[in-house]
This record gives structure tokens, sequence and C-alpha cells, in this order.
């Protein structure tokens, strides 16, 4: 949701400041050559550049917000119940979308406040609002990412190594929290398969000990895993134990 809201609201800036892009050959910022000799780019052609740049938004939300931890961690859910295909992709994504913006929140809220409100009241230029709105995301990216993954990026990049943490750039703050949040995401959902592994290798001991061969144990594993997920309320303990990771 906030991807669409995003893309529709950068399209109407555009289509609505058409003019005003045209006069001074910047696009949100972007500046195209001018004076003798030089080609500037047509508007439109300024907004088929703006509009491939924000195809790549939506993967790019989606890695530096909860949403990679959630989802990682409600596939392994998934492939732990067995239930294959159960909840379906779209209703795993969709929960995932609602709990980042639960959880993002306070962030956005911050960089409506000290950036985009700003800069629509003529306050800020748009250099000047992406560097506010940047600091609210990398206090929230900092929290999560690990020192570790933070200074192999910087050796990795040949940055110059920062003197604080407000010092380290996106740059680098961005692949660190991808791969801290694999590393959380895959460690939370080791957890949440081991109970299910015990249900399943209970009953494939029994099954064969029973010489009973004509089910694959599998198939009569399920239905024990969900009642026992349903039983403990299970929707309620994960989602609940995400949100609060993030806390």
């Amino acid at each position: 949701m906030p991807v669409r809201v995003l893309l529709l609201a950068a399209l109407l800036l555009v289509l609505t400041h058409g003019k005003a892009f045209a006069a001074d050959n910047s696009l949100l910022g972007i500046s195209f050559p001018t004076g003798p000799g030089a080609k500037s780019a047509s508007v439109p052609m300024q907004i088929v550049l703006l509009l491939t740049g924000l195809t790549l938004l939506p993967a790019i939300i989606m890695c530096v917000t909860p949403f990679l931890r959630i989802t990682l961690v409600l596939h392994f859910l998934r492939q732990a119940l067995a239930t294959q295909t159960v909840p379906s992709n779209q209703i795993l994504v969709g929960l995932s979308l609602f709990l980042t913006l639960v959880i993002m929140n306070p962030v956005l809220r911050e960089i409506y406040t000290t950036a985009w409100q700003p800069m629509e009241a003529g306050k800020l230029s748009f250099e000047q609002a992406a560097d506010q709105g940047s600091k609210p995301l990398k206090r929230f990216l900092l929290r999560f990412a690990r020192d570790k993954d933070i200074q192999l990026f910087i050796e990795l990049s040949h940055s110059p190594r920062p003197a604080n943490a407000n010092d380290v750039s996106l740059t680098v703050l961005v692949p660190a929290y991808i791969i801290s949040e694999l590393r959380t995401g895959f460690q939370i959902g080791t957890v949440l398969y081991l109970p299910f592994l015990v249900v399943d290798l209970v009953v494939a001991s029994i099954t064969l000990s029973i010489g009973m061969m004509q089910l694959p144990p599998v198939m009569i594993s399920a239905p024990f895993k969900i009642l026992l997920f349903v039983l403990v309320d299970g929707w309620n303990l994960v989602v609940g134990s995400l949100i609060r990771s993030f806390g």
C-alpha cells in the first residue's frame, strides 16, 4: 500500500508540474545538462527515466523494511505445517504488508513530518528533504543491522571507516541490514520448524512400527500439526512475536 501511494504521488507530481520541470531542466532533483552545445532531455524522457527508476522502488522498500523478515518467517511456517499453498502467497504477502505498516508507522510518520511536509511548504529543497527523510530510516536500519555485517560492506566497498554510527552511508547500511534480516529470519524459521519436525518424527516412527506403509507419514502428521498450531493459537503467537522482535 505505501508503495502504490508513493508511486501515485510521484506520477501526479510529474503530471501536474511538468511546466516547472521543463523550465529548470530538473526532475525531482535529477538535473539535465544545459548550456551551449548541451542537449537536455525532454519532459517526456524525464518522465520515462523517473518511472523507470520507480520500478525498483517496490523491491527496495521490501528490502529495507520488516517485510523481509516477516515473509521469510511466514514462508518457513507454511513449509513446517506442510500445507503446500495454504495460506496462499497473496494472503502471506498481504499480511506481511499490513504488519510492515504497523511496525514502520512511527518511522513513516517522522519522515512525513520532518521531510515531506517542509518540502511541500517550500521550506526544503528535494535534496534537503531526501537527506532529512533518510535520518529516521537510517536509525531504524542501524537498530537491526549487525556490526559484523556493516563492517563487511565497509571493507567490500572500500569506504572510509565512519567515526560513529550516524556516519554510516545507506549504500553500506542497506545491504548490511538485508543480510542481517536474512540471518534473523532463518533463525526464527528454524525455531518454528523444530516442534513440527518432532511431530513428523513421532508419526513416522509410529507408522513404521505398526507396519503402515500405504500412506506417507507426512499425510498423517499434517492434521496433527495443524491441530497443534490451532490449539496453541499459533497465528497470535507468531504475529505477536514478530512485531515484538522489532520493538
